[in-house]
């Protein structure tokens, strides 16, 4: 048995939510939050069998797209704000993090 833990951009969510349903994956969503963008992500714990782990990780992959986004750099900290011009920058979000991790016991009571 494996636990699949999946980081994935809230804009993927729901999408993600029901394939994963929709092929009988039961599913935990955590509400969390990423480091870089400081935006709010979506983490899937999702436990499945051994032969089951490979239409799991497809699922994840056609349902969580990467894709460009603008974004205005943090202002520096300390130093002459005033020759600080900000410039959006075009960075790449979304997709998905994912860890499979081995499960030696579950037990739901």
């Amino acid at each position: 048995m494996k636990m699949i833990i999946a980081v994935v951009q809230d804009k993927d969510s729901n999408r993600l939510t029901d394939a994963l349903a929709e092929n009988d994956f039961k599913t935990t969503k955590l509400s969390t939050t990423g480091g870089f963008l400081r935006e709010g992500n979506t983490t899937f714990m999702i436990g499945c069998e051994d032969g089951e782990v490979d239409d799991a990780l497809d699922i994840i992959r056609n349902n969580c797209s990467q894709r460009e986004q603008m974004v205005a750099p943090i202002s520096p900290m300390g130093g002459n704000a005033d020759s600080y011009i900000p410039k959006p920058v075009k960075v790449e979000v979304g997709g998905a993090t994912v860890f499979i991790l081995p499960i030696d016991s579950f037990f739901q009571f």
